[in-house]
Parts: C-alpha cells; sequence; structure tokens
C-alpha cells in the first residue's frame, strides 16, 4: 500500500509561505521523497467590512480591511518518515496548514 500525503498551505504574509514551501521541498529532496508541486492557485483577495459600533448601523463604518490570501498545495508519495516530519514542522504564525492521507492499494 501507499500514502499519498497532501498538504495545503494558506497565508496572507507570501514571504512566509514561500519559506515553509522552500523548508518542505528540501527536506523531501534530502530524504529522496517523491514531491509534487508546488502548485499555485490564484491568490484570494478578501475585503472585511469594519463598523464604527456594534449595533449594526451600515452608515457607520470604517474603511473595509482588504487583503490577500495566497495558496500551495504540494503532494509526497510514500516516505510516510518524510511525511510525518513534515507535519511536525514548526510552522510560522499566519500560516495555515492541512495535511491530508490518502492510502492508495495498489491492483494485484
Amino acid at each position: 500500500m501507499t500514502f499519498v500525503t497532501r498538504i495545503r498551505l494558506q497565508s496572507g504574509n507570501r514571504p512566509a509561505l514561500e519559506q515553509v514551501v522552500d523548508e518542505i521541498r528540501t527536506t523531501a529532496e534530502r530524504k529522496g521523497a517523491e514531491l509534487r508541486g508546488p502548485h499555485s492557485a490564484p491568490p484570494s483577495d478578501l475585503r472585511v467590512p469594519q463598523y464604527k459600533t456594534t449595533d449594526g448601523d451600515e452608515s457607520r463604518q470604517f474603511r473595509s480591511w482588504d487583503y490577500t490570501v495566497y495558496t500551495r498545495q504540494m503532494e509526497i508519495v510514500g516516505h510516510n518518515d518524510v511525511a510525518r516530519k513534515v507535519a511536525e514542522f514548526d510552522f510560522p504564525q499566519g500560516v495555515h496548514v492541512e495535511v491530508e492521507l490518502e492510502q492508495i492499494e495498489q491492483m494485484a
């Protein structure tokens, strides 16, 4: 059985995100693991309204808070020890990480 570990990284801090991607890539290359990616999704531009009061009066607002979220996806095929090591990284604050493990059975 082969395991595929999917890693999805998101952050509004692009340099921090790229640093984490480079660290994962370096770790996988050093251990000889098959790494697919990083695959980049188009950045998401988000806008959050900010109200001056808590009563919901929409006429009293500050300027909206606009920010961009960057996403990278990677896959590690096999090499469970590498995937485990990556999942245990001390990720910087502001980098959101999702790790999904899929077990693939090979046909006999």
